[in-house]
């Protein structure tokens, strides 16, 4: 018996071998829109983890600086003292160290109260020294209410305060 014309079946397709153009743009842009979402919520938390690292290396030079204190009755001249000139910031520049002196006379080998960092009401941040870090932007600015002032890392209060200038 044969069978009809009407009866064979039909010639089988061979499976799709790739993507249309349509799925491909597809794709595309469901990638496009996770980059854009994603992208600065990372950057957010690598700032973020920048700023923790600088404040927890603040709050070490500021230990070492301590016990330069205990051992010498006086603070050091330079982070050399305690063997951290070199040492950088997350963003790759030195931390900064000032040690201040009170009084309007001689100029040792601090600065002097008037030459301190000062906050919102041109009050000087500490009376025994500054250590801070410049922050992403690599400048600074002695009143902390400056643009290039906003971003840096600072301990403030004499200690009591280490974190970014901006929640001072």
């Amino acid at each position: 018996m044969k069978l009809s014309v009407l009866h064979q079946a039909a010639p089988s397709r061979r499976p799709h071998d790739g993507f249309t153009l349509i799925e491909l743009m597809v794709i595309v842009s469901i990638i496009a829109t996770l980059t854009v979402i994603a992208v600065p919520t990372l950057r957010a938390y690598t700032e973020k983890s920048r700023t923790a690292r600088a404040i927890g290396d603040i709050s070490m030079i500021e230990k070492e600086i301590m016990s330069y204190y205990a051992d010498n009755f006086r603070f050091p001249a330079s982070l050399d003292n305690i063997g951290r000139s070199d040492f950088l910031d997350p963003w790759g520049t030195p931390y900064q160290y000032l040690r201040i002196e009170p009084g309007k006379g001689k100029k040792g080998t601090g600065v002097l109260v008037s030459q301190a960092r000062k906050d919102r009401f041109l009050v000087p941040i500490n009376s025994d020294y500054d250590l801070y870090s410049m922050g992403p932007d690599r400048k600074t600015n002695l009143p902390l209410t400056s643009k290039t002032g906003r971003d840096d890392t600072i301990r403030a209060n004499n200690g009591a305060f280490v974190g970014p200038a901006h929640l001072f």
